[in-house]
């Protein structure tokens, strides 16, 4: 039988009793595999000391075949010594695909920080000095609550800013608020709830199909310019309601101080949860900021938050301040579903903010994100002065309620094929009722484009009022 060898990191056999010689043999197999895609252009070669010592070779008989290849013009050789191929097709280019659909050319819809602005150069010593200086059982399993660091450090963090009362035995690290509403929720149901609140218009999206799921009833409360309807929730039968009391979204008005307590009251009464989806509490332009519902009551509200609005969404790090009595299931729950978030960005994330940083980056955005609030409100000021926007004193977006003669789908679908991208508020409504009304998002466009992209909306108002 014929003795071959073969090396398994790149596809070439030799064969000791075949009259060509090994190096003729090797070029002719790399040249094949070239020519036939296998190796495409810019594909790296293993170096010839490892191809030799897998072939039972001498290396200088693989030297030998890379500089025939190499004359032939089919490698070449790169700096540092690593050869690569250098003729053939290029390997096929895989587009990045989006969670969302593409979006129009002035993008003004809702739902994303401008994460070219996330700070790399502060998030990679952060990650380097967790590679370097972190204990080696951090890289292994952790419990489902999270790392100790970061758990710590928001606790910290969220009472320092947000005045919580929030101890890190209580805080659940999450992969996003979406996979943390989700567990708290099928938590609840497994713990008796029967029937979930919340506010109409809201971003369900998230919570919506997955109450509906795990067999829980849903029902939509109105909100007005105080917040979510008190009186309406108190008749809703509701185990539980998910709330944005800081900066309701989409709307963003404020829930009162005296809504607050009655909320609060009515949670205590009924032994209900109140979820606070603290989701742009970071960003305040012209009011101080309103203090989290959760240290006013901590054994009946869930604190939500996440790095999404204020680093980038693709970090998926969200976290849950979570009352005593539901802390293990929900840490059991996050156990249950994937193991646990990454313990790497965790630790970075834990870093990042005790060193300072995320404090640091949220004070640089803050003007970035007013002036491009600005130049949006004097748009509309000045070229659609009949939309008068609301909930602007916070957050990455603002609302503009339409006037009865213009329909709201009719206008968002008439700006995105003139190019201009915006929401509509009825698709957050739950009950298909109120006023119709466009989202608009400014975080990630610049002043020049926003202008250009409202005096485009004011064509197409104009053309559909005609």
């Amino acid at each position: 039988m014929a003795k071959s060898r073969t090396n398994f990191a790149l596809p070439v056999e030799v064969h000791r009793d075949d009259r060509t010689p090994i190096h003729r043999q090797i070029e002719t197999a790399i040249r094949a595999l070239i020519r036939g895609g296998q190796l495409r252009l810019g594909a790296p070669l293993p170096p010839t000391r490892v191809l030799a010592a897998d072939l039972g070779v001498s290396r200088g008989v693989v030297v030998e075949a890379y500089q025939q290849l190499t004359a032939e013009g089919y490698l070449v050789g790169r700096v540092g010594g690593q050869t690569q191929v250098a003729a053939g097709q290029a390997a096929p280019s895989t587009p990045v695909r989006l969670a969302r659909s593409a979006p129009a050319r002035i993008d003004l819809s809702y739902g994303r920080a401008d994460v070219s602005s996330f700070p790399r150069a502060a998030w990679l010593r952060s990650i380097r000095g967790v590679l370097t200086g972190v204990p080696n059982e951090l890289f292994g399993y952790l419990s489902g609550s999270g790392t100790p660091q970061l758990r710590t450090a928001i606790a910290d963090y969220l009472n320092r800013v947000r005045g919580t009362i929030a101890h890190p035995d209580n805080v659940v690290i999450c992969t996003g608020y979406a996979q943390g509403i989700a567990l708290l929720i099928n938590v609840l149901a497994a713990s008796g709830a029967r029937r979930l609140a919340l506010e109409d218009p809201s971003s369900g999206d998230d919570a919506l199909p997955i109450a509906r799921a795990a067999g829980l009833d849903v029902v939509g409360v109105p909100v007005d310019r105080d917040g979510i309807r008190v009186d309406l929730l108190e008749r809703s039968d509701a185990d539980a309601v998910i709330l944005t009391p800081s900066h309701q979204w989409p709307t963003g008005a404020v829930l009162s101080a005296e809504n607050r307590a009655a909320v609060l009251g009515w949670a205590v009464r009924r032994g209900a949860v109140v979820i606070e989806d603290d989701y742009d509490a970071e960003y305040r332009y012209d009011r101080m900021p309103i203090g989290a519902m959760q240290g006013l009551a901590p054994d009946h509200v869930a604190y939500a938050g996440s790095a999404s609005k204020t680093l980038a969404p693709g970090l998926r790090l969200g976290w849950f301040v979570m009352p005593s009595h539901l802390t293990g299931p929900m840490s059991d729950a996050k156990i249950a579903a994937d193991r646990g978030s990454p313990a790497l960005e965790q630790l970075a994330l834990a870093d990042f903010i005790t060193r300072g940083e995320f404090d640091r980056h949220l004070r640089r955005m803050r003007p970035v994100y007013r002036r491009r609030r600005d130049a949006l409100l004097a748009a509309l000021a000045r070229r659609l002065p009949e939309l008068e926007p609301v909930g602007i004193s916070a957050g990455l977006h603002l609302v503009t309620w339409l006037p009865p003669y213009l329909d709201e789908r009719a206008v968002v679908e008439a700006a995105f094929a003139d190019g201009v991208g915006v929401d509509g508020v009825g698709p957050y409504r739950i009950e298909p009722r109120g006023a119709g009304g466009l989202i608009f998002g400014f975080a990630t466009v610049k002043e020049p484009a926003i202008v250009e992209g409202v005096d485009i909306l004011a064509h197409v108002i104009e053309r559909l009022k005609s």
